[in-house]
């Protein structure tokens, strides 16, 4: 568990983005196409804590950046070269682009000054999208990473970003997975090595730390 001041050295708003991954209506949302995943991350207070994050970066001046997974209806540019993804074609609920499915889903709030980024392909929305771009050009050197699934977005977001030289926060009661006992088992022996691994509510505190405080 990181110290406060260790937290809040971190988390300077400046040059700190918070990063919610696919916290969209047809994955997280009641009518949700992974209706397991949607529960779960509801019933663990995953997706509130997500919610709490971003009305506090709003508050506090950190970017957020809310990256959506969808796809054409004709399914052009989609990845096929996986199990997951053929998988991904016969569910009920498709993530279609323009539709309800694509839009954040609530308790999240979303700001006019918040980036959405949507990809096409892949598992990741760091790899082959503009977020990395974005990170760069508004000189983030944290990622907060919150959102779903701890089965394989996350960590994937959480990998890309590390290997493109950020430091990586991940706030465990704002991430979810399943079956429920995987998240924190992932967490332990993975994200853990690469990422500072914190609660939201330590977050939250770490974001309070008053501006215009000059690093040591």
């Amino acid at each position: 568990m990181p110290s406060y001041a260790e937290l809040s050295e971190l988390l300077d708003p400046a040059t700190t983005v918070l990063l919610t991954v696919e916290c969209q209506q047809g994955v997280v949302g009641p009518a949700g196409a992974l209706p397991e995943l949607a529960a779960e991350a509801r019933s663990s207070g995953a997706l509130a804590n997500v919610a709490r994050l971003v009305t506090a970066a709003h508050e506090s001046g950190v970017q957020v950046i809310h990256a959506i997974a969808e796809r054409r209806p004709d399914g052009r540019g989609a990845n096929h070269n996986a199990r997951l993804f053929r998988a991904a074609e016969r569910l009920p609920v498709q993530q279609l682009s323009g539709t309800e499915a694509v839009r954040v889903a609530a308790p999240i709030e979303v700001a006019e000054e918040d980036f959405v980024v949507r990809r096409l392909h892949g598992l990741s929305p760091v790899q082959g999208t503009d977020v990395d771009a974005l990170l760069r050009n508004i000189g983030c050197r944290t990622v907060i990473v919150t959102g779903v699934s701890a089965n394989v977005a996350i960590p994937n977001t959480v990998f890309d970003a590390v290997n493109r030289g950020y430091v990586v926060v991940v706030p465990r009661d704002a991430i979810a997975g399943v079956p429920s006992d995987y998240t924190p088992a992932m967490i332990r022996h993975t994200l853990a090595l690469v990422a500072t691994v914190a609660t939201t509510d330590e977050v939250l505190d770490g974001l309070k730390r008053p501006r215009g405080v000059r690093r040591a």
